[in-house]
Parts: C-alpha cells; sequence; structure tokens
C-alpha cells in the first residue's frame, strides 16, 4: 500500500485547541469491525458497549513537562530542547532548536536549580544533554518544564493535567495516550462496577508518534523505539479474560502496540518489558486485540494505518470521511472512536 492511499481532507477548524470541559462529553463514533456500520453516540455512552467479563487495557505512563528553554551561558542565546528519552542518571536524548546554537561542551541554564551541558550529538541530530540538578531532577523539571503539546494545537493549555489521563502514573512520555483523555474516575469505578476488568500496561510514548511517513510504499518506513512493561498482575488479568471469552479492548494505540508486541515476541502475553518498534499496517494478523477506543489520527500518519489494519482500510477511511462531515473534533483533544 502507499502511504497516500491514507489520506483525507481534513479542514483546520476541526483540529482540536483545547480539551472539552468535561472529558466524557466528547463524541464518539462507534464503528462495526466486520459490518462497517457507523453510530453516533457519546463518550458517557461506552457502558452500552462493554460487557462484563471484558477487560479494558489503559497504559498508565505519565507525561513529561518536557519543553523547557536554556540560556546559554557567555552568550545568553535561548535554545528550547525537548526530553525525548532517559539515557542515563540525568542524562537524556532531546530534540534541540536552533540544533546550532546547542553543540557539545555548550552549557545552558534553565532556572536556578537545573542546568546542563551538551555531552553529545546523535546521528540524526538530537542532543544528549547531562543536567546538573539542585535537587531531586523530576522536580527541578516540573519547576520550569511546559507540556510537550503537539505542533498542531497553537491555544496555550491552562491546566497541564488535562494532557494527563486520570490514571496516569509512570513518569516517562513526551506525549499522551491521548485516547484516555476522555475517560473519567467515575467512569472507570462504574465499568468496574459492571464487572469490566481493568488492566494496566506501560509504553512511554516518544515524539516519533507525530513524524510523518516520508516513504511512498508503507512497508519502506522505520518505526521509533518505546519503551513497555507489562505486570504479572496484568498478564493474568488479559489471560484469565480470554480463557473465559471475554473481549480484551485496548484503550490507544500505545496499549494495542504494547500487547500485539508482546503476543508477536512471546506468542502470549506475560510479564516483561522491552523496547518495541513494531508497525501495524494492513495485513497485520493481531493476536490479542478484540476492540479499540482510539482517537481521530492525523492523515498519512502510522496510526491510522494501525487502525485500518484492524477494522479495515475502506471501513476506517469512510469513517474518517464521515467525522469529518459530521464536523467531530480531531487528534489529540478531539473525540474518540470505538471499534468493536
Amino acid at each position: 500500500m502507499k502511504t497516500s492511499d491514507f489520506f483525507y481532507e481534513l479542514p483546520q477548524e476541526l483540529i482540536a485547541q483545547t480539551p472539552l470541559e468535561k472529558r466524557d462529553n466528547s463524541r464518539m463514533l462507534v464503528l462495526g469491525r466486520e459490518s462497517g456500520n457507523i453510530e453516533h453516540k457519546h463518550f458517557f455512552d461506552i457502558f452500552d458497549y462493554l460487557n462484563a467479563g471484558d477487560c479494558l487495557v489503559l497504559n498508565d505512563t505519565r507525561v513529561l513537562p518536557a519543553r523547557i528553554y536554556g540560556i546559554r551561558q557567555g552568550t545568553g542565546a535561548v535554545v528550547e530542547f525537548v526530553l525525548l528519552k532517559q539515557l542515563g542518571t540525568n542524562l537524556w536524548e532531546c530534540l534541540a532548536g536552533p540544533g546550532k546554537k546547542a553543540k557539545p561542551g555548550y552549557a545552558f541554564k534553565f532556572s536556578e536549580r537545573l542546568s546542563a551541558i551538551v555531552h553529545d550529538v546523535l546521528p540524526d541530530g538530537n542532543r544528549v544533554l547531562k543536567f546538573e540538578p539542585k535537587g531531586e531532577f523530576f522536580e527541578c523539571l516540573d519547576e520550569v518544564g511546559q507540556m510537550p503539546l503537539p505542533p498542531y494545537i497553537k491555544e496555550k493549555l491552562d491546566d497541564k493535567e488535562r494532557y494527563q489521563t486520570v490514571y496516569s502514573k509512570e513518569l516517562g512520555s513526551a506525549a499522551a495516550p491521548t485516547a484516555g483523555l476522555h475517560f473519567t474516575k467515575e467512569i472507570l469505578e462504574k465499568l468496574k462496577e459492571n464487572g469490566v476488568n481493568i488492566a494496566f500496561v506501560t509504553l512511554h510514548v516518544g515524539l516519533g508518534t507525530f513524524r510523518p511517513v516520508k516513504v511512498d510504499d508503507v512497508t519502506e518506513h522505520k518505526m521509533h523505539s518505546e519503551h513497555y512493561s507489562v505486570s504479572k498482575e496484568t498478564a493474568e488479568i488479559i489471560n484469565k479474560t480470554k480463557q473465559n471469552g471475554g473481549r480484551v479492548i485496548c484503550v490507544g494505540t500505545t496499549s494495542c502496540r504494547t500487547l500485539e508486541s508482546v503476543a508477536e515476541k512471546y506468542g502470549e502475553i506475560k510479564e516483561c518489558s522491552g523496547e518495541t518498534e513494531i508497525f501495524i499496517y494492513p495485513g497485520f494478523k493481531f493476536e490479542c486485540m478484540d476492540g479499540l477506543i482510539t482517537n481521530f489520527h492525523l492523515p498519512e500518519s502510522t496510526l491510522i494505518m494501525l487502525v485500518s489494519a484492524f477494522a479495515g482500510y475502506e471501513n476506517v477511511m469512510n469513517a474518517y470521511n464521515t467525522a469529518v462531515s459530521e464536523k467531530y473534533r480531531f487528534f489529540s483533544f478531539g473525540d474518540a472512536m470505538l471499534i468493536l
């Protein structure tokens, strides 16, 4: 398949710039995986579609306030850094802009408590920074860092927690697993009361998730690497759900990529952790996931390819075009899609 096969026209005004006041008030397009049938609902209708004995799999990663601005000591030049991945104690891979002002050996000050030296330049142009915090690194970062909102969001985010899921716990992502932003604590409690199993995985989302596919042939695209972990408890819940005939429903492409990576590597879901570069596009055989809650993704992105692999290319492109005509809100702060 060609990358251009996954293009659709999206008016700029449909890109959600701010979250809704109430998380669960977002609209939800329900897509039948086999039939292609479409229903128009709201997220608070989720109870109508999940049964006792089903398992909902959530990614509990927490977004770092990863965008920081440093002043170069000696010249006063300002450089923006975005933390991508921890490489060691206080050692981080970062995006830098403008990069020419962040050469090896250059020192930067971010606050009275946080400074860093450019340790190395990687082949892709990313910088490795060695931070020198006065106190605990993440506390220092929280004082100065901003949420690394995607480039298509131009509005300022007043409340940092609106770019976190209500169940976020494991600090380490450069972007939010946005399908989970629709959930409230009340919805999760009610689902549990209804007999739906809740399981957590961790996948730290990298900014590579926003990188465009630049090759014509989909199969030539190389995915970025992301760290994941699956606990013993989660593996047991998922395996028991399958044994009892329940459905495993992933919240977001990150939960999906975690489970399918583990299933592909081990032939089962088990306690483990590692790095995944799994690329899911039409033709992929799903080993674990039976349903997916997701947002609406960018044209020609790896994420719309994943959704197409699960629900069928024609079904998904029809659903997207329908969502555009029905004026759904798109991308990170946008509306939801439920595929069953």
